[in-house]
């Protein structure tokens, strides 16, 4: 089979990092068998994400995000900053806020200096929605998971959230525990999990295990899925500072319900490879 260029750029957004795709001119089909390749450090450039940057009829532009493992998810905060920057970067608009289309409704960027503010929306907390095959809110919610109990909050930002609250996450075994509950039949669609350690009312640390990714260094809609869950869980107010692997993101859950993400992206480098 004949293989074909393609050009892309690599971004990073706390240590979150990404393969661009620019489909704005002629669309790049790629196979999720593909993706994995791609995004697979060993064989090909190596990403938590591929996203693909296309027309829209909605908004200003679209942008669809597959995971790791190829699969196709409804939404990234650290990822739609790093397409709002290389919008901006690349010539593509002048504007300084955008209307971007996810599966997950149009998201807002907001350019400000060197970071980029996202008004993520409103935080989803009905079980069904999310989805967990659970009833009415799950917040505190006792779950047991292989040898341990743990206490889960679940959050949507678009894409389905586990919060933790644990003390000294250093050391836990993310993989072990992160891939249980990932893949737990509590979750119809699986979800991202966050194992947070409370610093203060100010400050929160995290790790983070993202659906068909593994242990990134950042995730923005995880982020954000924190920030909430340490309000209801009265660990941290509704401005509230995030320690992760990648850098900090700031995150505030403002009185209209909506929750603003606030942190850097850059570009890290450009290229072309064969698929």
């Amino acid at each position: 089979m004949s293989k074909r260029v393609i050009k892309f750029t690599k971004m990073q957004g706390t240590g979150n990092h990404f393969i661009i795709i620019d489909s704005l001119k002629k669309e790049e089909k790629l196979s999720p068998e593909q993706i994995k390749r791609l995004c697979t450090p060993a064989f090909s450039i190596g990403a938590d994400q591929l996203l693909m940057i296309l027309p829209s009829k909605v908004a200003d532009f679209r942008m669809r995000i597959f995971n790791a493992d190829g699969g196709e998810v409804e939404m990234c905060g650290n990822g739609i900053r790093c397409v709002a920057k290389y919008l901006v970067e690349h010539g593509y608009t002048k504007k300084r806020e955008l209307e971007i289309e996810t599966l997950a409704g149009i998201k807002k960027p907001v350019i400000k200096g060197d970071k980029i503010r996202v008004d993520m929306g409103e935080p989803i907390f009905d079980a069904k929605l999310i989805p967990v095959r659970l009833s009415g809110r799950v917040i505190n919610r006792a779950i047991k998971v292989e040898d341990m109990d743990f206490k889960i909050t679940c959050v949507s930002m678009g894409n389905p959230h586990t919060v933790i609250f644990m003390d000294k996450i250093d050391k836990f075994n993310v993989q072990k525990y992160g891939s249980a509950l990932e893949n737990n039949k509590m979750f119809p669609k699986k979800t991202n999990v966050e194992f947070v350690e409370k610093i203060d009312d100010n400050e929160l640390k995290m790790r983070v295990w993202e659906r068909g990714s593994g242990e990134t260094l950042g995730c923005g809609s995880g982020a954000c899925a924190v920030g909430v869950a340490g309000v209801l869980n009265n660990k941290s107010r509704e401005n509230v500072l995030i320690h992760l692997r990648g850098g900090d993101l700031e995150i505030e859950w403002t009185k209209d319900n909506h929750v603003y993400l606030t942190g850097p992206a850059e570009e890290v480098f450009r290229g072309e490879i064969d698929v």
